[in-house]
């Protein structure tokens, strides 16, 4: 099977961008890969995340969220809940056209919108974060300069890892209304944390709070030395051989 450049409609109508990345032979599962806020399904550390799910047989449908890379809609009418939304459209695409996806992966906050969207995904039969933060509002960090602009005029556009974002207020209250711990509670799927103790994005104390509120099964692995990016090349394959080493022992 070829890898596949391919679209699907998001709750909106709008189209999304996405691409399926199988492996050589059948692949005896599908996973989803969830990007960081405001990045991408290009990201370097996600390719090469894939890549070794590939080689592992797991096939791999990764996509860039409403209004940003090469999707439709606009960012500035976004949230946290649009995302998993998105996530919940990708799932029910990859049931109807190819198989129910099995493994949710995600990044940052991306990893948060995996843990919110797996309850409302029948087939997830495990999960895995990678620096996510423990509740969604811990992105409102990265909006701190413009928060002020945003709570007087609605708005506000802010420019975040180099490029400018529209923030609009509804975007700040969706985040605060999440509620993380509940649902971890509720979620009683096997669960794998990845985390790096030096992360300067998300702290490590996140993690230590998503692992104490999860059932059991659930794992943690420290990315010693690596940035919240995953920029060596070394730790993005190290996550891509331990998500498909462990995702083993669940996936029928």
């Amino acid at each position: 099977m070829k890898n596949q450049k391919i679209t699907f409609k998001n709750n909106r109508g709008q189209q999304l961008a996405a691409r399926i990345e199988f492996p050589e032979e059948t692949p005896k599962s599908y996973a989803i890969f969830a990007h960081c806020f405001t990045c991408n399904k290009n990201l370097t550390a996600i390719r090469n995340i894939i890549r070794i799910l590939n080689k592992s047989g797991i096939a791999v449908l990764s996509f860039d969220f409403t209004g940003l890379g090469e999707s439709e809609g606009d960012f500035a009418d976004t949230n946290f809940s649009s995302n998993v939304d998105d996530l919940i459209a990708a799932a029910t695409f990859l049931k109807s056209n190819f198989v129910a996806p099995s493994i949710l992966i995600g990044h940052s906050l991306g990893g948060a919108a995996v843990i919110f969207a797996a309850k409302q995904i029948p087939s997830i039969e495990a999960l895995s974060t990678i620096g996510a933060p423990s509740n969604p509002k811990h992105v409102s960090h990265l909006l701190k300069s413009g928060i002020d602009e945003i709570n007087a005029k609605g708005e506000a556009v802010l420019e975040i890892g180099g490029r400018e974002f529209k923030i609009q207020k509804q975007f700040l209250n969706d985040i605060n209304e999440q509620n993380m711990t509940k649902t971890l509670k509720e979620l009683k799927l096997p669960l794998l944390v990845f985390h790096s103790p030096q992360d300067a994005t998300v702290g490590i104390e996140n993690a230590a709070q998503i692992y104490k509120a999860a059932w059991h099964p659930k794992s943690f692995i420290s990315l010693d030395g690596a940035t919240h990016m995953l920029t060596n090349k070394n730790d993005s394959i190290y996550v891509g051989k331990m998500i498909a080493n462990w995702a083993d022992r669940y996936i029928n």
